[in-house]
């Protein structure tokens, strides 16, 4: 596995890996916020992050993680990849390579918080709605 840089031509990849990861990982999410998103994400969010993907040796994307201000804004998954090792490949590289320190993750996403714990963050506060204001909790963690 390798990471690089995400080209533009790719975007449309990388929303179908965010809506499967999504759609696995996110079962609290409701199917009117999640088409809301969709394009927000290829049309604002990704070009607003530093981007990177981890791709096989085949050059199959497998996942990609968004890092902005020390934040990691996105990372998400294939989920045929899932438990393989991507998200640490990703996350590390954020941390290392990205400087990321910090990154909020949905209160039921039990998951990721679970991760990101593993990778030495820990939970510093909570808000009680999502970025777009809906009533999904954050839980801002840090390193």
């Amino acid at each position: 596995m390798k990471i690089e840089s995400v080209e533009k031509a790719e975007h449309l990849t990388l929303l179908k890996i965010w809506e499967a990861s999504v759609r696995a990982t996110h079962d609290f999410l409701e199917e009117e916020d999640l088409q809301e998103l969709k394009p927000l994400i290829l049309e604002q969010y990704f070009d607003a992050v530093d981007l990177r993907c981890a791709k096989n040796n085949d050059g199959k994307i497998l996942g990609f993680c968004g890092v902005h201000d020390g934040n990691i804004e996105m990372l998400f998954i294939s989920p045929d990849a899932r438990g393989k090792g991507v998200g640490t490949l990703l996350a590390n590289h954020a941390i290392n390579s990205q400087g990321a320190t910090k990154v909020d993750v949905n209160e039921q996403n039990v998951q990721a918080l679970g991760f990101y714990q593993h990778m030495g963050f820990s939970v510093t506060g909570r808000s009680p709605f999502d970025g777009q204001g809906k009533p999904y909790p954050l839980l801002h963690l840090r390193r």
